[in-house]
């Protein structure tokens, strides 16, 4: 409904809200987080996610350390985002466990600590969050606070990138043109041209320019005219 008919959807997601759907009242701070289908509110998304978090809904207590930690309708407060990151981890959600490993490995909010961070990646990651494999990757690719083994580094780089994460679409492209196997690396690059935001386009074509293949290197160039195009929409 929220693909056909977003307002209509929102209402239905209101009206349910309201009658204490706990699913709903989730649902109902992000649609307000978006403004899909109804007006943006992002104070009342914070409330939203709020209601449905104290009776234990674990994404809406993990989107309420989004809102925390980004400033979303709320102060920005990152120590307050690791705390319902924490909690939503804690209950099992693999979304939260990326959030907080984010945090303690950037010392956001919290103490920094690599080798929990390096833990809750790797508990997400074997649950199926592809975000969390490729930077279980990257831990283990550069044997940070762990043996380094590029063998499992390389597996589980497939593995988010097949899972759909653009950046390790990206990474994964890094070990197959390593190897010689170009071809296949450019299929991978163009799904990740595809996918990636902003920031990681601004990072890539800036890396893929100094690639040696000009295949690669033209690549490079599709990569920041996406990035231009993004930048000219955000602007809007």
């Amino acid at each position: 409904m929220l693909d056909e008919s977003p307002a209509r959807a929102a209402q239905a997601i209101l009206i349910a809200a309201r009658e204490d759907v706990l699913d709903a009242q989730a649902l109902l701070g992000q649609i307000l987080l978006d403004g899909q289908g109804i007006t943006q509110d992002r104070p009342l998304a914070v409330r939203w996610f709020g209601i449905a978090a104290r009776r234990g809904h674990v994404m809406a207590r993990n989107m309420l350390g989004r809102c925390h930690e980004h400033g979303w309708g709320c102060a920005a407060d990152a120590s307050l985002a690791a705390r319902h990151y924490r909690l939503a981890a804690a209950a099992g959600l693999d979304w939260a466990m990326y959030n907080y490993a984010n945090l303690l490995a950037t010392g956001r909010g919290v103490v920094e600590d690599q080798l929990q961070a390096l833990n809750l990646y790797r508990c997400a990651a074997e649950s199926g969050h592809a975000k969390s494999m490729n930077l279980l990757g990257r831990y283990l690719e550069e044997g940070r606070v762990c043996p380094a083994d590029p063998v499992a580094a390389r597996d589980w780089y497939r593995r988010s990138a097949e899972g759909g994460d653009f950046r390790g679409q990206f990474s994964y492209a890094a070990v197959l043109t390593d190897d010689g196997r170009v071809d296949e690396a450019l299929g991978w690059l163009r799904k990740a041209l595809t996918g990636g935001n902003l920031n990681f386009l601004r990072v890539a074509s800036q890396a893929l320019s100094s690639a040696t293949d000009p295949r690669i290197q033209a690549l490079a160039c599709d990569y920041a005219r996406r990035c231009a195009d993004l930048q000219r929409t955000q602007s809007m």
